[in-house]
């Protein structure tokens, strides 16, 4: 399997929380991103493996755009989520990841294998553990 076509068999889903609180913290996340750094099981993908891909939220929904579209919900609360692939690559399948925003930042840490959550943000001798980070789109692209 490409590594590349991994993006969206991990990624996306992000969600509603089950507080109003944490609805609206996770609105945060509403919008487009497109990833800058990916990296898996500690080493670094290169840019033209990821250049077109995109994720998009819309409160529990995501899609991911890479080499196919993959569609899901997701749902966060306390810098975990748990992602579930409703169309696409992933369909059937739950990912766990954390995650953390800082300024227009999203770095989201996956375990592809779903049975836990990452610890941190560091994939190093992780082969199913998938990191992503992200900037936001601008609005008007």
């Amino acid at each position: 399997m490409r590594l590349t076509s991994l993006f969206p068999i991990l990624i996306f889903t992000l969600s509603c929380g089950t507080t109003k609180n944490v609805v609206t913290k996770t609105k945060q996340l509403d919008g487009t991103w497109i990833p800058v750094k990916q990296e898996i099981g500690g080493g670094s993908l290169p840019a033209p493996a990821f250049q077109k891909q995109r994720l998009i939220i819309q409160d529990s929904a995501y899609t991911v755009i890479a080499e196919s579209i993959d569609k899901g919900i997701v749902r966060y609360s306390n810098a975990k989520m748990d992602i579930y692939g409703k169309d696409g690559v992933n369909a059937g399948k739950h990912l766990t990841a954390i995650y953390k925003k800082e300024n227009n930042r999203l770095t989201i840490c996956y375990n592809l294998s779903g049975d836990k959550y990452p610890e941190s943000f560091a994939t190093k001798g992780k082969p199913r553990y998938f990191l992503s980070i992200f900037k936001r789109a601008s609005a008007n692209k």
